[in-house]
């Protein structure tokens, strides 16, 4: 068994022309940088900041983000690098077959599986709990979900899947203008509603910007709630200080997922070498903004330990403290349009990276066939729809919503070290964007990543090791036996296809 070959670049370039298996080039940087910022720009961004606040950092919670957003602006520097040199679908997965070999590529591909399944599961979830929100605040009572022959169906995820899923079909340059619409409005509310909170913002509620460490309020938390380096060490949880600050960062980066999907719409860009890094970064920075003006205004209008005080503490809850009462409706609004974009684009990355698989055979070859007149994966879609729609209208999909970050981290960590290999394998590569500081920042973004990740929950380290299990044995059951690289050595054959770097 050779579990650790690696796919050659000039391979995976010639399988992305290969016939019937292709997708078109439509997106531009404009697009890139809308889809960034309509994953990353949910209803996490009218809760998340207030949350690390009243639990973790007080209002140093901004220094949270700027770490959070450092640390994933290193690892999407790697995907840069490698997207520009390899501009196929696929994202990490193609990263690292094409650099630590087939078994490693698996593996973070059926993470990046996990990351974006549960992604779109667990939004969709919330989607429809959103809604039924947004109706209760202009006094119309619909329930989130109803009794059907005694199973308990939430119907907003059904109907936002089935809708994004049939669009997702039709084109992704059809799916890239409703996502421009949805994602300018989203950003306007926003920007709103940072406008008239700097208003009620008082400098006193800054102070101490970072207050003093102090035990967890419930110091007998169960180990499974513990964050995983807690566990290991035995050390003490505790809020607010610098420990407070680091694990506010590993809540945060939460906010920041999603940039790696942007990455698996390679194979979709136009002008790959110049719109990639752009698109990208362009996001990346908006979103930044946008999430530090919002956490300035939730910790400026009200003291963080007011926020501590309350069960589920949001920005909401910092108006509904000030008596601006009316602004509740404006941000459910928000949080639902936020939402619906995301969906979109997690359900597009989850069927690309699938297609990605699926073309090197190591799931059904079936699932890689794309449509002649649209050019999309139509099958992976409607699959990847089905499967998302029934996790989130039929199960508690959201007890999960932890490994959604665990996935991405898995996935940063291994580009950020494949980078390393890339550059020692092929120095012959010449990619339009490179990650400054050589070996220095790749290194980095990995030690930053890991220490993401142990600030997980412990419980979090359980399920994902399950998974791993769970897709090891699919891989030595089916994917190692049908991989197509491997079938290519067992005959003996050599690609020939000239390579056609950019």
């Amino acid at each position: 068994m050779n579990l650790f070959r690696t796919k050659s670049i000039e391979h995976s370039l010639a399988d992305a022309d290969e016939p019937g298996r292709t997708l078109k080039r439509t997106l531009s940087t404009w697009d890139l940088m809308i889809m960034g910022i309509a994953v990353a720009v949910g209803a996490g961004i009218f809760s998340v900041g207030a949350k690390a606040a009243a639990n973790y950092a007080g209002p140093a919670v901004t220094i949270s983000f700027v770490l959070a957003a450092i640390t994933c602006a290193l690892a999407v520097m790697c995907y840069a690098e490698f997207a520009t040199a390899i501009p196929v679908t696929g994202s990490a997965y193609v990263f690292t077959y094409a650099t630590m070999g087939e078994l490693l590529a698996w593996i973070i591909g059926w993470n990046l599986i996990l990351e974006l399944l549960m992604a779109a599961s667990v939004i969709a979830k919330y989607w429809g709990v959103y809604l039924s929100n947004f109706l209760e605040a202009v006094h119309v009572n619909v329930p989130s979900n109803v009794s059907v022959l005694g199973v308990t169906v939430y119907w907003g995820p059904l109907i936002v899947v089935a809708a994004f899923t049939v669009v997702l079909v039709l084109g992704t340059k059809l799916s890239a203008r409703i996502n421009n619409v949805f994602t300018m409005i989203k950003i306007a509310i926003v920007i709103f509603v940072i406008v008239v909170g700097f208003f009620f913002v008082k400098a006193g509620n800054y102070a101490p910007f970072i207050p003093t460490s102090e035990p967890a309020a419930n110091t007998d938390i169960s180990w499974t709630t513990q964050p995983f380096l807690s566990f290991l060490t035995g050390a003490t949880p505790a809020m607010y200080g610098f420990t407070g600050i680091i694990s506010g960062a590993a809540l945060v980066f939460f906010a920041f997922i999603g940039f790696d999907v942007v990455a698996t719409s390679a194979e979709e860009v136009k002008n790959p070498a110049k719109t990639l890094p752009r698109g990208i970064f362009a996001g990346l920075a908006v979103v930044t903004v946008l999430y530090i003006l919002v956490t300035l205004v939730v910790t400026g209008m009200v003291s963080y330990k007011d926020l501590a005080a309350q069960a589920d503490p949001s920005l909401a809850t910092a108006f509904h403290l000030v008596g601006a009462d009316w602004a509740v409706v404006v941000i459910s609004l928000g949080s639902l349009i936020g939402l619906t974009t995301v969906i979109m684009v997690l359900l597009m990355g989850l069927a690309r990276v699938s297609m990605a698989m699926s073309r090197d055979g190591m799931l059904p070859r079936a699932l890689s066939r794309t449509s002649d007149k649209r050019g999309t994966p139509a099958r992976t879609q409607i699959l990847c729809g089905a499967v998302v729609a029934i996790l989130a209208g039929f199960t508690p999909v959201e007890v999960l919503g932890e490994m959604i970050n665990i996935g991405t981290l898995s996935a940063f960590v291994m580009v950020s070290i494949g980078i390393l290999v890339l550059r020692r394998k092929r120095p012959d590569l010449k990619p339009s964007f490179r990650v400054p500081f050589g070996p220095v920042l790749p290194i980095i973004s990995a030690i930053l990543c890991i220490y993401l990740m142990f600030n997980l929950a412990t419980m979090t380290w359980v399920f994902f090791a399950g998974w791993v299990v769970l897709g090891l044995i699919f891989y030595f059951s089916y994917g190692h036996w049908n991989s197509q690289l491997r079938r290519e050595e067992a005959a003996g054959l050599v690609r020939t296809v000239p390579a056609k770097l950019p």
